[in-house]
């Protein structure tokens, strides 16, 4: 008796603050949009609208009228599990006296603004009978329409208590139907979209692969409205968990005919440990809602990614030359030496050299050996990358490198030094993914390792310029000597670990481009994305796959992040891999000395071009115009803020008999009362400018009529530059 007692009397001051509880409404807005909570007379928050913001405020107050003499609270804005709730939990606890059930009710609330644009609202919530307290984050960034979610759990009882499942948003969306666009993929098929209509019951978007995460399907998603989004109209949601590892995204067409999205970490496997006093904080779920379409919601999510999200969004790139389809594994100082003077000669910013280049006991000869062992080979750079730095420095040329830093070989003298550094099971046999095991980031002292091979990197050579951090395996046998009898919290605290590793890293070399790379796009979040400068979309580098491959992920990121390099994948012809790399940011990964002089030349002049035009493709606004799953042809264009400059790109991708655009491809974006010049740019030496080139429209024909590029066979890729002239 006295022990229940003394538990009544601690929750009496904890939740002192519930007795005063009343009906609250809470708005959450942007620009466009409106998310409204409130609390019913019992003190649950519930969602009572999601959509397009109203005119009068006063109106909020109405939404939640239906639910405040419910039953049903199937609305919860973060469902808790085990008491009155039978919907998909959010959060799952078992207390610390094996208790399950939970019961979250209202406290506080209370809005900050951070930035003139950017406001964070915070919402208190408590478990009248247990110890427990749950913060829900709402980040607003108003014009951007973009919302970041995410959720904060404190212990407050005497003992451990466990996180069986811990959501970072549970949103509720009300419509007629739901359309879900999802992806899928593997490697060198990254992005392939699959659209249907949800039907009640849950659907579950998830990976369970720990490292290379988005191997088989991105977090990344598409919510319709009652129809299936168009790019110019249709209500839509964009949803994407900012997490490197396990995600899960739960889509749940309820019996009340609402869609209840619960998003976060993946809880499989991973229950997680929360001491007294601790505190667990849940990455965030970023989203945006649009009323006009998949384009509009695109271009809000690329303003708030260049804004607020990736490192230096509204800066430069560089422009390089990989050595990795030239040389693979097969290199020395002679034939990288040539390589440099390949990337000046080309004209790019920056030399890349790719993997192969460390390992001494166990040579990086091939992918079975000496991952883990970061000293550079000796019999291929008897005098070390920092010989490399100057000649490149001496050249004009930038110089960089590839790391693949969470990994090890069996044939390394890392694994041989540290077995209880790699992630594998004690008593099992090893499983290989590429040859290569995981390095066990949740450990400190492994963090410290990983953190040491970036830093002695730039210490050693301080002209290096740019990093290419690489992440080719996935997690088998998942298990971490560091966490004993935590098992559960592997998942969780590798991610963290990786983190804690990018925070460092960044704190010191805030400034220096990193590619974001995972055997291809095995990895795109912006979680990661926060430490990165750009992403590799796909090892598919055949220009063909790549207009599909971008195409998609033009939805969810902005074109200043993609890096896409002119290979000799694929048989289109040299101006087309180029056109299509534009599309981002540019590179080369090919055997330049070997290029015939007028396709060096066309290079060069494409660089230059390229140049000149690059402001508008990273920052402009993208619209998709002629979808290449639907026709014939494929066209893009990128118009600046000003809507004084436009790119069009435009590609055959039917290689079928006649195939080409039958219709003019009419334009968006333009100012409708400006009159604007187009050219024909980036046309092969001695190939004749399309009947376009030259003419002069406004941007009110543009748009209602449009205009041929004239794409065939014959004209298999085709740029068109739009300028405004003055009058």
């Amino acid at each position: 008796m006295n022990r229940y007692l003394h538990r009544a009397t601690i929750l009496a001051i904890f939740l002192a603050p519930l007795a005063a509880a009343t009906q609250t409404t809470i708005p959450i807005l942007t620009a466009h949009n409106a998310l409204v909570l409130h609390t019913d007379a019992s003190g649950r928050l519930l969602t009572s609208y999601m959509g397009e913001r109203l005119a009068d405020t006063k109106d909020y107050g109405q939404t939640g009228a239906s639910y405040r003499n419910a039953e049903d609270i199937l609305s919860s804005a973060y469902t808790p599990a085990g008491s009155t709730s039978l919907a998909e939990p959010a959060i799952a606890i078992t207390h610390a006296d094996g208790n399950r059930s939970l019961d979250l009710r209202y406290v506080s609330h209370s809005t900050s603004v951070e930035k003139n644009n950017v406001s964070l609202t915070t919402i208190t919530l408590k478990d009248p009978v247990y110890a427990v307290e749950v913060t829900l984050f709402y980040k607003v960034f108003a014009n951007e329409d973009v919302v970041e979610q995410w959720s904060r759990i404190v212990n407050h009882e005497k003992g451990n208590i466990v996180l069986d499942k811990y959501a970072s948003a549970n949103l509720c969306l009300r419509a007629g139907s739901y359309w879900l666009r999802q992806y899928h993929g593997d490697w060198a098929r990254e992005m392939q979209p699959e659209e249907t209509r949800l039907t009640h019951g849950i659907k579950t978007i998830d990976t369970k692969l720990g490292t290379r995460a988005d191997l088989f399907g991105p977090s990344v998603f598409m919510v319709s409205l009652d129809k299936p989004a168009g790019e110019d109209e249709g209500s839509v949601l964009y949803g994407s968990v900012e997490w490197s590892g396990n995600f899960r995204i739960d889509l749940e067409v309820d019996p009340n005919d609402q869609l209840r999205i619960i998003a976060g970490i993946n809880n499989y496997a991973s229950p997680y440990v929360l001491s007294p006093n601790e505190t667990f904080t849940t990455p965030a779920f970023v989203y945006t809602f649009s009323s006009t379409g998949k384009g509009d919601a695109s271009r809000r999510m690329h303003r708030w990614a260049r804004d607020y999200k990736i490192v230096d969004g509204r800066g430069n790139r560089l422009t390089l030359l990989n050595n990795w389809e030239s040389t693979y594994f097969g290199f020395n100082e002679d034939t990288l030496r040539g390589l440099i003077k390949g990337a000046k000669n080309l004209g790019v910013d920056l030399f890349l050299l790719d993997d192969g280049w460390f390992g001494n006991k166990y040579p990086r000869n091939d992918d079975h050996a000496g991952l883990g062992d970061w000293q550079e080979n000796r019999r291929k750079l008897p005098n070390g990358i920092k010989a490399l730095v100057k000649e490149a420095q001496q050249d004009g040329v930038k110089f960089g490198i590839w790391v693949e830093p969470e990994m090890v070989n069996p044939r390394s003298e890392l694994y041989f030094r540290h077995p209880d550094w790699v992630v594998k099971q004690p008593a099992r046999e090893e499983k290989y993914y590429r040859n290569q095991l995981v390095l066990d980031l949740a450990n400190p002292a492994v963090q410290d390792f990983v953190y040491n091979i970036i830093d002695s990197l730039f210490i050693k050579n301080p002209g290096l310029a740019y990093l290419k951090w690489d992440c080719n395996a996935v997690i088998y046998n998942a298990y971490s000597v560091y966490l004993k009898d935590r098992q559960s919290q592997f998942y969780v605290d590798y991610v963290r670990g990786l983190y804690h590793v990018l925070d460092r890293i960044r704190a010191k070399y805030p400034t220096v481009p990193m590619m974001l790379c995972s055997g291809g796009g095995g990895r795109v979040d912006y979680g990661a994305l926060s430490y990165f400068t750009e992403y590799w979309p796909s090892d598919n580098t055949d220009p063909l796959e790549r207009v599909f491959i971008q195409w998609e992920y033009s939805y969810f990121y902005p074109a200043i992040a993609s890096a896409n390099h002119v290979t000799n994948w694929g048989h289109q012809p040299l101006k087309f891999r180029i056109d299509v790399a534009m599309m981002g940011k540019l590179g080369f990964d090919i055997p330049v000395g070997k290029l015939p002089a007028t396709d060096l030349a066309f290079c060069q002049g494409a660089l230059k071009l390229y140049n000149e035009i690059k402001p508008v493709i990273w920052q402009g606004d993208v619209y998709r115009l002629a979808d290449p799953y639907k026709a014939d042809c494929a066209s893009i264009l990128y118009v600046d803020s000003a809507r004084s400059s436009a790119v069009l790109f435009n590609y055959l991708v039917n290689n079928r008999y006649d195939a080409g655009n039958k219709l003019p491809v009419r334009l968006k974006g333009l100012d409708p009362a400006r009159q604007y010049r187009v050219q024909e740019v980036n046309r092969y030496p001695g190939a004749p400018a399309g009947r376009e080139d030259g003419k002069l429209y406004s941007g009110d024909y543009l748009m209602k009529v449009g205009l041929d590029p004239q794409v065939h066979a014959d004209r298999s890729s085709v740029v068109l530059q739009l300028k405004t002239i003055p009058g």
